[in-house]
């Protein structure tokens, strides 16, 4: 494509330069120019992009969009641009065919909940004979076709490059997990939303948003601004989950119509004679379009929160009821979210994502019903990340559990043993017997805690401690298959390092 053609739809450019230069890539980052490319100069956190335009024309860069005119350099045609990444999230989705105005498109917003939801939208999709690509936290995938992951919304010129790839694969619909941090950051802007899901909004992130108002904001954005009806997609709905305490002010900020779901209240889409055990969740759906019952494999309240999202965004799609069910009903194990580790030991052992607060309360409560023995939880905390939810997430870890095992997550570059001390603060004030390993031999008595910040040493405790009956919890890494300890990225896998500790143990 030209510049000029790239240029086409967007408002207030100062265009220099000839506008029929050919475009053969587009990025962001100096190091990937290749001849012909367009160099997107962005304002970041670490960096200013405008240091490196005259890195990227000596590379070869054919023109830069830029935000300050001082930086425009010689030779080359520049455009200034309001607000680069708006720019670069439009720009990029025309260079790669605008996958997604010709394709539904659903998006899911909100601190939980998102990955799973997005695998009961592919399955209810699927039954509704229409084959979707999922790109979320895990993978971009479709079929046999899979891209890694590099964040949960990557920049513009990676999703939409993605979207091109997954429906040159067959893909005819998208559902993708949006992040906060990619809202806030324009990576979505020219994507064509048919439907956005609000799951909830817990303590997450603060690292980054600061404040509960500033990550509010950054998800509303979704509804606010991604959901006015278009051109494209002049019909839009939002999908809010109403149990949740900020639904209320998602739903006001709404720029289309809104279908709302909730367990229980006048909902559009909610349910009754809801019945929950250690083999899944069974209750009657009261939607719109009727009613009927399902039965699903997902354990727990929070798991029912969330196909009442999938359910709900059917809905909002005119799907039929039967394909929902199909869909609930066939759906399988998410990796990572609640996630099974067979062994020989009678031990019902879970690997899970939940990494706030409010996720591992979610999961210890759906525990805490369906236990027939005791609970041991093992979790930490990531490093480089909010610090606030760690004497948090030590509170109910120890509250909610007969043992808690504190060890390290990804630490990063923090201490690992300075993580774990701030965990404990949240713990000492429940007067819960801290444990040494030395005395943990012959298992324990007490309800209590210990702090074992080898996580590879910490899960083999576990495994040795529990009984037949018990319930162990692997929180925190879920899917993730490494750890970052200092700036190194090494290969650890809770499932892997239980299964081998389940084969080592003897008894």
């Amino acid at each position: 494509m030209t510049l000029g053609e790239l240029l086409e739809k967007l408002p207030d450019t100062e265009i220099h330069g000839d506008t029929t230069v050919p475009i053969s890539f587009l990025t962001c980052d100096s190091r990937t120019v290749l001849p012909g490319a367009l160099f997107f100069a962005l304002p970041g956190t670490q960096a200013d992009g405008h240091r490196y335009i005259e890195k990227a024309v000596a590379t070869g860069a054919g023109a830069v969009i830029l935000e300050d005119a001082t930086a425009a350099p010689a030779g080359i045609p520049w455009v200034k641009v309001p607000d680069g990444r708006a720019a670069m999230g439009h720009m990029a989705a025309l260079f790669n065919g605008d996958p997604t105005a010709t394709r539904p498109l659903i998006g899911i917003t909100g601190t939980n909940g998102k990955t799973t939801t997005t695998y009961l939208l592919e399955a209810i999709l699927a039954a509704a004979g229409h084959p979707a690509a999922v790109l979320g936290t895990i993978s971009y995938r479709f079929g046999a076709a899979t891209i890694q992951a590099s964040h949960t919304t990557p920049e513009s010129t990676e999703l939409q490059k993605a979207f091109r790839q997954l429906a040159d694969a067959g893909a005819q619909a998208f559902v993708m997990e949006v992040s906060s941090h990619a809202l806030e950051q324009n990576r979505v802007d020219g994507c064509h939303f048919d439907v956005g899901i609000f799951s909830n909004l817990t303590r997450d992130h603060l690292d980054y948003h600061v404040t509960m108002v500033n990550y509010l904001d950054a998800k509303s954005r979704l509804f606010s601004d991604l959901l006015r009806p278009s051109q494209e997609k002049p019909r839009r709905r939002a999908v809010v989950n109403m149990d949740d305490p900020y639904g209320q002010e998602i739903a006001r900020r709404c720029a289309c119509p809104v279908v709302t779901f909730g367990i229980q209240g006048d909902y559009d889409v909610t349910t009754a004679n809801v019945s929950s055990s250690v083999t899944g969740i069974r209750a009657t759906l009261i939607t719109p379009s009727g009613e009927l019952e399902f039965a699903s494999r997902l354990l727990g309240r929070f798991n029912l929160s969330n196909i009442l999202a999938a359910v709900a965004a059917g809905v909002a799609l005119d799907l039929p009821l039967q394909a929902i069910k199909s869909g609930i009903e066939n759906h399988g194990t998410v990796p990572g979210r609640m996630e099974r580790v067979e062994n020989n030991h009678d031990i019902t052992c879970l690997v899970d994502y939940a990494h706030t607060g409010d996720a591992l309360e979610n999961v210890l409560t759906t525990l805490k019903e369906i236990a027939t023995g005791r609970i041991i939880t093992l979790f930490g905390c990531g490093g480089d990340r909010d610090n606030g939810k760690r004497p948090i997430m030590g509170r109910i870890a120890a509250s909610m559990s007969d043992l808690a095992i504190v060890t390290s997550d990804n630490p990063r570059t923090e201490d690992p043993l300075s993580i774990l001390t701030q965990i404990k603060s949240g713990i000492t004030p429940l007067g819960l017997r801290e444990y040494r390993h030395d005395e943990l031999t012959d298992g324990f008595t007490d309800k209590g805690f210990i702090l074992l910040e080898n996580r590879h040493e910490a899960i083999r405790l576990a495994i040795s401690l529990a009984r037949p009956g018990d319930i162990l919890l692997l929180a925190g890494k879920g899917h993730e298959d490494y750890q970052i300890i200092g700036t190194v990225k090494q290969h650890f896998d809770d499932r892997e390092e239980a299964s081998s500790a389940f084969t080592e143990r003897v008894k």
